[in-house]
């Protein structure tokens, strides 16, 4: 598989897996993440247009994506329920996706982030079983909530990569 940044010729296919992942969602009990629409395509753009914006590639075809950049991120800088677990420079990884029934796909997109950054951040709604299981499976550590740029909270996850 080949990681590289997305263009704006991908920005069909990153729909498509986008509406992949809202679908799994919905059927695995998380019916309140990624709402009408999000992620759209004028958040891709800026993603792609700001080079962080990173697509799965496998036998030609767009498999997953998700956004990679350095922190900080605004979101990140007030926690509470719990605290991050230092206060060194991170990664931030935003809006993982996968094709369906496509296992090991964001492993392979955290091995990408973490051969980047020491320290990465990212967080998930509470309804998102699937996906904090994942993180804990990975090495993330559950570290308090966060309130996102829609005021919603969400669940806060760190993984130091150095201990």
């Amino acid at each position: 598989m080949e990681i590289r940044n997305a263009t704006k010729n991908d920005i069909e296919k990153i729909c498509t897996v986008f509406d992949a992942a809202r679908k799994y969602m919905r059927l695995n009990g998380n019916m309140h993440q990624w709402q009408n629409g999000y992620p759209n395509t004028n958040i891709i753009l800026e993603d792609i247009e700001k080079s962080i914006c990173k697509v799965c590639i496998e036998n030609n075809d767009i498999i997953g994506v998700f956004t990679l950049f350095d922190g900080p991120d605004p979101c990140y800088m007030e926690i509470y329920d719990g605290k991050w677990l230092n206060d060194e420079p991170y990664g931030v990884i935003h809006r993982i996706a996968v094709i369906s029934n496509r296992k090991g796909v964001a492993s392979q997109c955290i091995a990408y982030a973490e051969e980047r950054y020491n320290n990465l951040r990212i967080d998930t709604h509470q309804d998102n079983i699937p996906m904090r299981r994942f993180l804990e499976k990975n090495g993330f550590v559950q570290c308090g909530k966060v309130i996102i740029d829609n005021g919603e909270e969400r669940i806060a996850f760190q993984k130091n990569i150095k201990n």
